[in-house]
């Protein structure tokens, strides 16, 4: 099985990668399915019903707006985040959907009551992943067209029924030039060849894209991150959801311009890039998932750390940071988890904290071995981390936390490349430990809304 770094990092739409972009692109899945197997036009109704974490926290997430989004025929990367409210309110108010709508030539217009025909069951689930739905379509009669269920595994991966035991991921079966599957093997490749771990995944990424491609594209991957960032520290206001979270990005970057030296405030700039990132999230904005929308302030925090105060900063050190992040990520995927409704939070924002400080690492001049301990660190104080958004929004205690994973890739970096690369855990038992964790967790500390600060805030 093969994974993309452009697999990793996607161009979404908050506020979630599992219950916004993964719904959006399941939904738009089912009706590319009509139409490819030529039942679009006899189709009358549809109807979807989401399950588990999806059910529990959906109207947190905006994730029924993601699926009727999806079924017009919207995709998380190009859909209009200024006018996607608009689009799902003209929905609502006429009662009529179009299907596959953004297709010239393929709309075909139906009748749509959301509370009868979009349900969220929020004690039941499906079992092979808490993040579940399934669609149905109807012809006028209410003979069944097509029945279809989708998982959101994290990071706004989807995967159908029809991949269920073959792998949490669809297979991708390209032959990469140094395949790794495991910290070990990426160690060991980097020691045969010479090179680095950003320079391994290059190679590797050459299976699809050429080089200057994947140059392109990932500066691409970084433009949208500088943008969000700056959007988020532009704006303010109260975010949307009804917990009235004041945004403070933009307040705080004001204070800090009148306090001098940035280099003085290296930690607190930090801070601000990550929670300006997950505000503008939170408020449905444009992101990166990087690896997930609830962790996606973490890497553009430390990589804006990395472009405005480390000495020597170019275009070349953010590709490689991406690459080498990417590689740490890929492991955390095919060996445990980044969906917080599957591992708690410990999948998402310390995945992503993982990643930021092995990266980080690699562009500061660390060896590879340096680079897998940074990483080791940043996931290994992620531990035991859960997921319980208050109100089942990606608010409380989200928004704070990506700051705080930010600082933390940051220190664990600059711990790695104080050592020479040997550590006692090394980031496979990390990787391990972090997904047994999970296992072991209770359900409700893993993104139901039904435990820790989720119940506690609301209780007080």
């Amino acid at each position: 099985m093969a994974i993309s770094v452009f697999d990793l990092f996607s161009i979404g739409i908050g506020p979630s990668s599992s219950h916004t972009v993964g719904p959006m692109r399941a939904a738009r899945m089912f009706v590319n399915r009509l139409k490819k197997d030529g039942l679009l036009a006899q189709t009358a109704s549809v109807r979807a019903e989401l399950y588990g974490s999806l059910g529990a926290t959906g109207h947190g997430h905006g994730t029924p707006k993601a699926v009727l989004l999806g079924l017009e025929g919207h995709s998380p990367r190009t859909v209009d985040v200024e006018t996607a409210d608009d689009e799902v309110e003209r929905i609502r108010s006429t009662g009529r959907l179009r299907l596959l709508g953004t297709e010239i030539g393929s709309a075909h217009e139906i009748a749509f009551d959301e509370p009868n025909q979009l349900v969220l069951h929020r004690r039941r689930s499906l079992p092979y992943h808490a993040n579940g739905m399934t669609l149905f379509a109807y012809d006028a009669a209410g003979t069944p067209l097509l029945e279809k269920t989708y998982y959101s595994v994290g990071g706004g991966f989807v995967v159908d029924e029809d991949a269920v035991g073959e792998d949490r991921i669809k297979l991708d079966d390209t032959v990469l030039k140094y395949p790794f599957r495991s910290g070990d093997e990426m160690l060991r490749l980097a020691k045969e060849t010479g090179l680095s771990i950003s320079s391994l995944m290059l190679e590797n990424e050459k299976a699809w894209r050429t080089e200057e491609e994947i140059r392109e594209g990932l500066l691409e991957i970084w433009r949208v991150m500088q943008a969000c960032v700056s959007r988020g520290m532009s704006r303010e206001g109260i975010l949307p959801g009804g917990l009235r979270v004041k945004r403070r990005a933009a307040a705080t970057a004001r204070q800090l311009r009148t306090e001098g030296d940035p280099m003085m405030h290296r930690s607190e700039w930090t801070t601000i890039y990550a929670m300006a990132v997950n505000e503008e999230n939170a408020a449905g904005g444009r992101v990166v998932t990087a690896p997930t929308n609830g962790a996606a302030g973490v890497l553009p925090a430390v990589l804006h750390y990395y472009v405005n105060f480390v000495p020597g900063a170019d275009e070349d050190g953010v590709v490689r940071f991406l690459l080498a992040a990417g590689a740490i990520g890929m492991l955390f995927k095919e060996n445990a988890s980044i969906s917080g409704a599957e591992v708690g939070c410990q999948g998402e924002v310390g995945s992503a904290c993982s990643m930021a400080a092995g990266a980080l690492a690699e562009v500061l001049g660390g060896t590879p071995e340096q680079v897998e301990n940074a990483a080791e660190i940043g996931m290994e104080h992620n531990l035991g981390l859960t997921c319980d958004p208050v109100g089942g929004l990606v608010q409380i205690p989200c928004i704070e936390r990506n700051g705080m994973a930010a600082v933390k890739a940051v220190t664990a970096a600059k711990m790695a490349m104080r050592g020479d690369g040997s550590h006692k855990v090394s980031l496979d038992k990390v990787i391990k430990t972090m997904k047994e964790t999970g296992a072991d967790m209770k359900i409700k500390y893993k993104e139901t809304a039904r435990g820790g600060l989720a119940v506690n805030v609301i209780e007080c």
